[in-house]
């Protein structure tokens, strides 16, 4: 079985820049994961896009965007970085769902990701 540095790359995550900001502690890394399913972020992104308040979408866009950096996780960045732009310049569009969607999308990678480097599956 792939240990934590192999399946953390497979997800298209940088290993060694992610584990410098955690001090090298994979289960520090592990904790503050965890903290990130606790969150409400997404589901306030989600609220706040059906309800079209867009300024409220690009605060809660803009907090996940900066959490998912930190912690390494490449793809949801970048799917979050696709509806960050858009609102920060406070654009009408029609395709902020699907934006949004993407958005969950990778974000269950992330839960399949946190599963395996917990060793539960």
């Amino acid at each position: 079985m792939p240990g934590f540095k192999e399946q953390f790359e497979a997800y298209g995550a940088d290993y060694l820049s992610t584990m410098e900001r955690f001090l090298g502690n994979e289960g520090m890394y592990l904790r503050f994961l965890d903290m990130l399913f606790q969150d409400e972020t997404l589901r306030q992104l989600g609220s706040a896009l059906d309800s079209e308040e867009y300024d409220a979408a690009f605060a809660a866009a803009h907090t996940l965007k900066g959490v998912v950096s930190n912690m390494g996780l490449t793809p949801l960045y970048n799917s979050v970085c696709a509806i960050v732009e858009p609102l920060r310049a406070g654009e009408q569009r029609c395709d902020y769902a699907a934006l949004y969607q993407k958005i969950c999308v990778e974000y269950e990678r992330v839960a399949e990701l946190r599963k395996k480097l917990r060793g539960e599956e």
